[in-house]
C-alpha cells in the first residue's frame, strides 16, 4: 500500500520512520549531536550552497527532527515542515519570511492569550503590526486588508473557548488579498481538522500540546501547504527575489515546483539566523506521543462532551461553551470542520465570578492546575488570573476569557472520575 493511501492511524505510527540502517533499531534514535561529518569538501560546499539536502548543524536540522517533520507533514497533508523549539517559536519563524518592518498581518481576536501578547507587544519591536478581526465576522477581515497586509492568522479551534473557526470564507479573503492563510491547528490536531482541505496555506502547531500529549516536552512546528504562489506579486522578496545571504538564490524559483520553498526559507533563513531549534530529545518524545494521537483525540473528545453535558446541568454553572453540545452556536461548524470530535478544551462560567472561579480551581484534586493543555491528564486553569492576566478587561472578553471563565483540558481518565472531581469542588463553592 502506498503511503498516500494509508489511514491516519497507520501514518501516525509509521510516516517518516524506518528501522535505523546502521543498528536496526526500530524506534527512531535520538541523534544527540551538535554537528555532522561531511563526506568531503565538495559535499560540504553543496550543503552550504543549498545544492544538496543533508545535515550540517543541529540548530538547522537533525535526523530525529527530520522524522518528526515528515510525519507531521504527512498527517496534515502538507509538502514539508519545520520543527522548532516551541509553539511561540513556530509563530515567530512562520511570519519571519513574510514580514518586513511596517508590514501588517490580520489575526482573529479569538486566540490563545500568549499569542495575543506576542502579536501585540513582542512583534511590534520588529515593526510587525497586527490588526484584529472579529472571530468569524468575515467582513471584519475584508475591511482590514490593505497594501501592507502580508498574512491572515487564525486558530482552527480557538483557545481557550473551544470556538470553531469558519476557515473557508476566511481563506477566500486571504486568496482575494493574495496573502497566505496561517492556521494554528494545535487544539484540533490533524486528526480532528484538516485546514489545508479548507484553503489554508500554512499550518502551525504547539507540539507541546495534543500531538506530544504527555506534557513532558516543548516543541512547535510549521507545515508548508505547497499551495501558494510566492512569486505572483512583490510582497515576499525572501522567496521571490535573489537573496543576498544565500548566493543570490531565488527560493521559490528553485524549490517552487516541489512545493517546499516556504519551508526551505523558514529553515535556511529564519531558523538558521534566529536559532530556536528543537532538541533531539524533545523531538524523540513528541514522536512517541504522536503514535497514539488518534486514540487519545477520540477519548479526549468523548470525555469532554460528557463533562460539558454534566456542567450544563449543574446549578452553580451559568454557561458552558463547548462546540460538541447540541445547542452550541458552533455545532454546524463543528460538523463541517471537526466531524470526528470537537476536542478536549472548553470553557464554562461559574456563578459568583472571579472569586468562585478561583475557589473551584483550588478545590479540585484529580485535575492538575497548570498552564498547559493537551495532556493525557485533566487540566484546569482560571485564565483571567493566569494565562490571560496580561490582557485588559475588554481583551479578556474578546478572547473568551472573562473573569468568571474556567478553562479545562479534559484528559483520558474515566469520565466518571473527572465528573466526580468537578462535582465535589463545585459543592464547596
Amino acid at each position: 500500500m502506498s503511503d498516500n493511501k494509508q489511514g491516519f492511524n497507520t501514518k501516525a505510527i509509521h510516516s517518516g520512520a524506518s528501522p535505523d540502517p546502521t543498528t536496526g533499531a526500530r524506534a527512531t534514535p535520538i541523534y544527540q549531536t551538535a554537528s555532522y561529518v561531511f563526506e568531503n569538501t565538495d559535499h560540504a560546499a553543496d550543503l552550504f550552497a543549498g545544492k544538496a539536502f543533508g545535515n550540517i548543524y543541529t540548530r538547522i536540522m537533525n535526523p530525529t527532527q527530520d522524522v518528526l517533520e515528515k510525519r507531521i507533514a504527512e498527517l496534515e497533508g502538507g509538502t514539508a515542515s519545520l520543527a522548532v523549539a516551541s509553539g511561540h517559536a513556530a509563530q515567530f519563524i512562520a511570519l519571519h519570511p513574510l514580514m518586513s518592518p511596517g508590514n501588517e498581518f490580520i489575526a482573529s481576536d479569538k486566540l490563545y492569550g500568549g499569542s495575543i501578547n506576542q502579536f501585540n507587544h513582542s512583534f511590534k519591536k520588529f515593526d510587525w503590526n497586527v490588526r484584529w478581526a472579529n472571530g468569524n465576522d468575515i467582513d471584519s477581515y475584508k475591511k482590514l486588508v490593505n497594501e501592507k497586509t502580508r498574512a491572515i492568522f487564525i486558530e482552527s479551534i480557538a483557545n481557550p473557548g473551544g470556538i470553531i473557526t469558519d476557515i473557508e470564507p476566511i481563506a477566500r479573503v486571504a486568496e482575494d488579498a493574495e496573502v497566505p492563510l496561517i492556521v494554528d491547528n494545535t487544539m484540533a490536531t490533524p486528526f480532528l481538522c484538516k485546514p489545508f482541505n479548507h484553503g489554508a496555506n500554512i499550518i502551525v502547531h504547539s507540539l507541546t500540546k495534543f500531538l506530544g500529549g504527555q506534557g513532558n516536552s516543548i516543541g512547535g512546528i510549521i507545515v508548508d501547504g505547497g499551495n501558494f504562489d510566492w512569486s505572483k506579486n512583490n510582497k515576499y522578496p525572501d522567496l521571490s527575489e535573489p537573496h543576498p545571504s544565500y548566493h543570490g538564490y531565488k527560493f521559490h524559483e528553485t524549490f517552487g515546483e516541489m512545493g517546499i520553498s516556504y519551508a526551505v526559507v523558514c529553515r535556511f533563513l529564519a531558523l538558521r539566523d534566529l536559532g530556536p531549534a528543537i532538541s533531539p530529545f524533545n523531538a524523540f518524545l513528541i514522536l512517541n506521543g504522536i503514535e497514539t494521537v488518534p486514540l487519545r483525540m477520540k477519548k479526549h473528545s468523548e470525555n469532554a462532551l460528557e463533562v460539558a453535558k454534566f456542567l450544563q446541568g449543574h446549578s452553580k454553572i451559568s454557561w458552558v461553551n463547548y462546540a460538541g453540545l447540541d445547542d452550541s452556536e458552533y455545532k454546524n461548524l463543528a460538523k463541517k470542520y471537526c466531524p470526528d470530535g470537537t476536542g478536549a478544551v472548553f470553557t464554562f462560567g461559574v456563578k459568583g465570578g472571579f472569586d468562585a472561579g478561583v475557589k473551584l480551581v483550588n478545590e479540585v484534586s484529580l485535575f492538575s492546575h497548570l498552564a498547559n493543555i493537551g495532556d493525557a491528564k485533566s487540566l484546569i486553569i482560571h485564565p483571567a488570573s493566569t494565562t490571560h492576566s496580561q490582557l485588559t478587561d475588554e481583551q479578556l472578553i474578546a478572547a473568551g476569557a472573562g473573569k468568571d471563565v474556567i478553562r479545562v483540558s479534559i484528559g483520558i481518565e474515566d469520565s466518571s472520575d473527572i465528573i466526580d472531581d468537578l462535582n465535589q469542588a463545585l459543592e464547596k463553592i
